[in-house]
């Protein structure tokens, strides 16, 4: 935890469709259920599959503000690389970078009007990122689509929230059919974390 507040700041970011909002929903409920009071904001629409999306979490004993302020997030996940390079600036230092090894070509570049970014994995690692194959892991899990839930998996690893919690949330909370997949996803992650 940090600052005054006593209050964790996560930036989850990515692009439309991977699941960035019910990421932070999930985690925003597993605060809950440790008794912490939390604030959720999503800070940019999804103006479309495949637009920018971040999301806050906020959570601690009283949570005052849902103010994400530049060098203030202590944890930034990022669903995708060039998501990631576009909010380090919200890192603080000493803040834990959690990224999807995987670069997603944005409208622009995928029209010839832009380029991707170039050396990401370099400068992601210059701020200790921490990269995840979070895809592959989805896919070995079962469900192609649960990379966020790798992630979370990930991130849990720094948090004070019992695993048996989050995978009572996680089977709460997704469809029926992918609870199993999910809850083998959120292990994986953990276990790339922790490795």
């Amino acid at each position: 935890m940090s600052n005054a507040e006593n209050t964790t700041t996560v930036l989850l970011c990515g692009v439309g469709g991977q699941g960035t909002i019910l990421a932070a929903d999930l985690l925003a409920r597993a605060a809950v259920a440790a008794g912490l009071q939390v604030k959720l904001s999503e800070i940019h629409g999804m103006a479309q599959r495949g637009g920018a999306v971040s999301t806050v979490v906020r959570f601690g004993p009283e949570v005052r503000s849902m103010r994400a302020d530049a060098g203030c997030a202590d944890f930034v996940v990022s669903f995708e690389t060039t998501e990631a390079l576009r909010n380090l600036p919200f890192l603080k230092e000493g803040g834990t970078l959690l990224v999807n090894d995987e670069a997603i070509k944005p409208l622009p570049v995928a029209t010839g009007k832009a380029a991707m970014p170039q050396n990401a994995r370099g400068v992601l690692a210059d701020h200790d990122a921490v990269l995840i194959p979070a895809g592959r892991i989805a896919r070995e899990s079962g469900s192609p689509k649960s990379t966020n839930v790798v992630l979370l998996g990930a991130m849990a690893a720094g948090l004070p929230f019992s695993q048996d919690s989050w995978e009572e949330i996680i089977a709460a909370h997704v469809p029926p059919k992918t609870v199993d997949a999910n809850i083998a996803a959120f292990r994986a992650g953990l276990a790339a974390a922790r490795a």
